[in-house]
C-alpha cells in the first residue's frame, strides 16, 4: 500500500453468529477491543477491515475509555479495590490464569490477562505497592521477563453492572414484544449471568452505538478498495433473512434490524476527502502545475474505476477544485482539466507519527 515501516493493524470480518446462542470467540473480542483502543489513540498508521465489519455495531468510544486502567511498578495498589474494578469490568476470576480476560488472586500475587494481550501477567505486591510485574507462561504457570506496566482494556464489550443491566431489561421490555419472563437471557440478566450471545443484544446496553468510524481521528484519510455496494446488500440481506426465521422466538428474539444506509458513512469518506485535497502539504497548485499525492498514482485504478462518475483521475479533481487551488483562475484551469499534473514525494516520516 505503500505504507513501507507503517504499523498496520487488520481486525478480522465479523461472522454472522447473531441469533444461535453463540457467543464470538474470546480471542477475537479481544482482538476487537485492543484494535478500538489503539485506533482510539492512533497507535497505528493503517486499518484495515472488511466493509461488513465497518458496518458492525461497538460500544460507544467514550464507554471503552472509562474502562481502560493502567498500573505500574512502584504504584500503590489497593488489592480489593483492584478486585472489585477487575469485576466491574467483566474479567473472570478463576483457580489458574489460561486465557484473555481472566484473572486469578492468591495473596500477594495477582495473576491477570489482559484483554488484547499476547501474554499475560503476574503482578507481585508489597504490602500495598506493586513490587513487580512478569508476563508469565498459561501453560507452565513459569514467571519470564519484567515489564514495567500493564495496560486493562475492558474484559467484555459491554457493560454488566446493576444500572446498566436495568437498563436492557428496560430497553429490552421497550424494543421487543412478547413476554420477558419466558426468556432465559431477559432472567438471567436480571441475577447478573450474560448468556451466551447477549453480545448480539449490543442495543439494549447503550443508547447509541458506535461503528469504527467514531473511533478514527479527525486527520484520518478511509480509502475504499473495489465495489462495496454489493457486499452491503449481501449484508443487508442475510440480516433480513435470519431476522425473518428467528423474529417469532420467545427464547431468544431478535431486534429489528435497521436498514444499512450509507449516508454516514458517504458523509465521512466525503468529509475526509475535503481535508485530505486541502492540505497543502499534500495537494497544491505551484507554477501552473497541480502538485498532488503519491497516493493518487498508487491507488489510481481505484479513484477510476467509475465511483460516483469518475473515470478519470482530472474528473475527480475538477470535482474538488474548491479544495485544491485557492486562487480563482486555478480553480477554472482544474475545473476544466487543462492543468499539468505532477506527483509530490511522499513523506516517509508520517509514518513515524504517534509513536
Amino acid at each position: 500500500m505503500g505504507c513501507v515501516g507503517g504499523r498496520v493493524r487488520a481486525v478480522r470480518q465479523v461472522r454472522g453468529l447473531c441469533h444461535r446462542g453463540l457467543a464470538p470467540p474470546q480471542a477475537l473480542v479481544a482482538e476487537r477491543l485492543a484494535a478500538l483502543h489503539q485506533l482510539q489513540g492512533a497507535r497505528f498508521d493503517v486499518l484495515v477491515v472488511a466493509a461488513t465489519t465497518a458496518a458492525h455495531r461497538f460500544a460507544p468510544p467514550s464507554w471503552l475509555a472509562a474502562r481502560t486502567f493502567d498500573f505500574r511498578k512502584g504504584q500503590a495498589l489497593d488489592e480489593a479495590g483492584l478486585r472489585a474494578q477487575l469485576t466491574l469490568a467483566g474479567y473472570a476470576n478463576v483457580g489458574q490464569v489460561g486465557s484473555p480476560g481472566e484473572d486469578a488472586v492468591r495473596g500477594g500475587l495477582i495473576d491477570l490477562f489482559p484483554m488484547g494481550s499476547p501474554v499475560p501477567y503476574r503482578v507481585d505486591l508489597f504490602d500495598d505497592e506493586i513490587d513487580s510485574i512478569r508476563t508469565f507462561d498459561p501453560d507452565s504457570q513459569r514467571s519470564l521477563y519484567p515489564v514495567p506496566e500493564v495496560r486493562l482494556l475492558p474484559g467484555r464489550e459491554f457493560p454488566m453492572d446493576e444500572p446498566a443491566r436495568a437498563k436492557f431489561r428496560h430497553r429490552w421490555r421497550e424494543l421487543l414484544e412478547g413476554d420477558p419472563t419466558k426468556s432465559r437471557i431477559y432472567k438471567d440478566m436480571g441475577n447478573g449471568v450474560a448468556t451466551a450471545g447477549i453480545e448480539y443484544y449490543l442495543p439494549l446496553f447503550f443508547e447509541q452505538t458506535a461503528t469504527v468510524f467514531d473511533y478514527l481521528g479527525d486527520n484520518a484519510t478511509v480509502v475504499l478498495h473495489g465495489d462495496l455496494e454489493p457486499a452491503f446488500q449481501r449484508f443487508w440481506q442475510d440480516t433480513r433473512e435470519r431476522y425473518r426465521l428467528v423474529q417469532g422466538d420467545p427464547e431468544r428474539p431478535a431486534l429489528p434490524p435497521e436498514a444499512f444506509t450509507p449516508a454516514r458513512f458517504d458523509t465521512q469518506l466525503e468529509e475526509g476527502m475535503v481535508r485530505f485535497l486541502g492540505d497543502r502539504t499534500r495537494n497544491r497548485m505551484a507554477d501552473g502545475k497541480l502538485e498532488v499525492s503519491q497516493i493518487f498514482k498508487w491507488f489510481r485504478e481505484d479513484f477510476e474505476k467509475g465511483n460516483k462518475g469518475f473515470s478519470k483521475l482530472e474528473d475527480v479533481f475538477a470535482k474538488y477544485a474548491e479544495q485544491l487551488a485557492d486562487v480563482s483562475a486555478d480553480r477554472e484551469k482544474i475545473k476544466a482539466k487543462s492543468v499539468s499534473i505532477t506527483h509530490l514525494d511522499y513523506d516517509w516520516s508520517l509514518n513515524d507519527l504517534g509513536r
